[in-house]
């Protein structure tokens, strides 16, 4: 029955000889049926598996078509890739025909060469030939052509591993020395503890102690993930409360001008103070910063410090794992700290001494604070208690020069708005002393003083004393018209006269002349106030609306 499909189409004799043989196969008394490889082939096997369709057909039996083809998938592996940049030995010494004009090798043309072009190719020059690239022949599969990660290296992969750790280690260096900026924990004086500390023989020290030996703690990182309900801002390394409370003001709308402090949406966070010109102390939200260096949040930056140098050095210092172990620790490690300060300072007062300079003035005296009660009148006289002190200037003072009693400037001449000596009255600098005598010339020398002396030596007459009167009158601040006026009815009636006939006359010409012709006759003629009085009442007043108004004898009636 396996050697039917490659007879063909057999006669009868032929088909029931072949049916003999295939009962006597199956029956024992004939050998069975071998396959191309000499294995037999169990005649009981039914037709339908034995026979193979056509397009496997080899011509003679066998049961290879029913066996699992041999795969050799070797092209479809990741290491079966070319080497990438491989040269095939040394470059070449002169330009070879065929070869690339740029670079001189031969696996290449022109356009297909990836170095940079040359102002004068290799087939020109003769210099620079690159060596020829090797050819890999990499017969992929059908799942290698569309890998995409076919060709890679995962050695490469290292290097991410190496830049993340690079940028962690940065960053907690950097905020090792902010803390450290702002607290007075260094590791020097960790260090120099740390050897005195062994030098007294306590080599069980939690703190201090080498513990190299101890199993690495990976719980020990475990304060670098976010807590629930906060987001750690990356920036600026600050916990932030990522839900605000619905009845609080949110910090966009406490102050609305763009240009105040910025607000990032993402971590719900302002870090500057909206409102600069209110203290923070009285401000309702002073910005983030404000509440990170604020309260306890110093002394638990410096913890976090000292348990981050704590671990660096190998101890089991954990904040967050252990907090009362590091903070009893901290404690320990202060007190030893200031300990080791003060025996420092005793052995270099004893071994180079100075210690007197060390004492500090009190500070009352350094800013010239006391107790004293001292009360002062409303004129600025001490009635209670002694007066402090004058605060003394770098420059001399109270220094008298040339027999004066008074320093220069403690005089101020009002007449002619100088300064000068109180105690002589001299305006002129570095001049003499001449006390009394300098006063009372200084005061006889005034205008008002030799104004006085000339009116002494002539009696004023009555022509003299009215002159006078009308120049005060004209230089006073009291003018004609003004202030409480007394008018005589006689003058004033005499004055309204005189106004109205002069107003009739209405010669300009006229007026002038009768006017130059009473000057002359009289010299100077002052307005007194009855004729002033008479010219206001006389006046025709342009702006009254009713000036041109006349009655006519048309009435209206109803």
């Amino acid at each position: 029955m396996a050697s039917s499909s490659a007879v063909g189409k057999l006669s009868r004799e032929e088909f029931r000889r072949q049916k003999d043989l295939d009962a006597a196969r199956k029956a024992g008394t004939a050998p069975a049926a071998l396959d191309e490889e000499g294995r037999p082939i169990n005649p009981h096997i039914p037709q339908y598996i034995s026979q193979a369709p056509w397009y496997l057909d080899t011509g003679a039996p066998s049961l290879s078509h029913q066996r699992r083809p041999f795969d050799d998938r070797s092209a479809d592996k990741l290491d079966n890739w070319y080497d990438r940049g491989a040269k095939a030995g040394p470059a070449a010494k002169k330009y070879r025909k065929g070869a690339c004009e740029n670079c001189g090798a031969l696996t290449h043309k022109k356009q297909d060469c990836l170095e940079r072009p040359r102002k004068k190719g290799a087939k020109f020059t003769n210099k620079n030939i690159q060596a020829d690239e090797i050819i890999h022949d990499v017969a992929t599969g059908f799942d290698a052509k569309r890998d995409r990660w076919n060709g890679y290296d995962p050695a490469e992969h290292k290097k991410i591993y190496e830049e993340y750790e690079a940028v962690e280690a940065a960053r907690q260096k950097l905020r090792e020395e902010e803390i450290d900026n702002q607290t007075t924990t260094d590791l020097a004086a960790v260090r120099k503890l740390a050897k005195a500390g062994k030098k007294e023989g306590k080599e069980a020290d939690l703190d201090f102690g080498s513990s190299d030996e101890e199993d690495a703690d990976d719980d020990k990182y475990a304060d670098a993930a976010d807590a629930v309900g906060q987001k750690l801002d990356t920036k600026t390394r600050i916990t932030v409360r990522n839900l605000r409370i619905r009845e609080d003001t949110a910090k966009y709308l406490i102050n609305l001008d763009p240009e105040s402090a910025y607000y990032d949406p993402k971590t719900r966070s302002m870090r500057d103070a909206p409102m600069k010109n209110v203290p923070a102390e009285e401000a309702k939200f002073a910005g983030d910063n404000f509440f990170r260096f604020s309260g306890e949040a110093p002394e638990v930056q410096e913890l976090q410090l000292f348990a981050w140098q704590a671990a660096a050095r190998g101890n089991d210092v954990h904040l967050n794992a252990n907090p009362t172990q590091g903070q009893l620790l901290h404690h320990e490690f202060k007190e030893k700290k200031e300990m080791m300060k003060d025996v420092n300072k005793v052995s270099i007062l004893a071994k180079y001494g100075g210690e007197e300079y060390l004492e500090h003035v009190p500070r009352e005296l350094i800013n010239g604070q006391t107790e004293n009660y001292v009360e002062y009148s409303r004129t600025g006289h001490v009635i209670k208690g002694k007066e402090r002190a004058k605060t003394r200037s770098k420059y001399p003072e109270d220094v008298y020069v040339n027999n004066h009693t008074y320093v220069w400037g403690s005089w101020y001449d009002l007449s002619s708005s100088t300064w000068g000596y109180a105690c002589c009255h001299s305006t002129i600098h570095i001049s003499y002393c001449a006390g009394e005598a300098g006063k009372e010339a200084t005061q006889a020398s005034t205008a008002q003083a030799l104004l006085a002396s000339s009116q002494a030596q002539s009696e004023p007459s009555a022509q003299d004393n009215e002159v006078r009167a009308r120049i005060d009158q004209n230089y006073s601040k009291k003018r004609v018209g003004e202030g409480d006026v007394s008018l005589d009815k006689d003058r004033l009636a005499e004055a309204i006269s005189e106004e109205k006939k002069r107003k009739v006359r209405g010669d300009k010409d006229d007026d002038r002349s009768s006017k130059k012709i009473k000057g002359l006759q009289s010299g100077s003629r002052d307005v007194t106030e009855e004729e002033l009085e008479a010219y206001r009442m006389t006046r025709r007043n342009a702006e009254d609306p009713m000036a041109n108004y006349v009655d006519s004898e048309d009435v209206y009636t109803r």
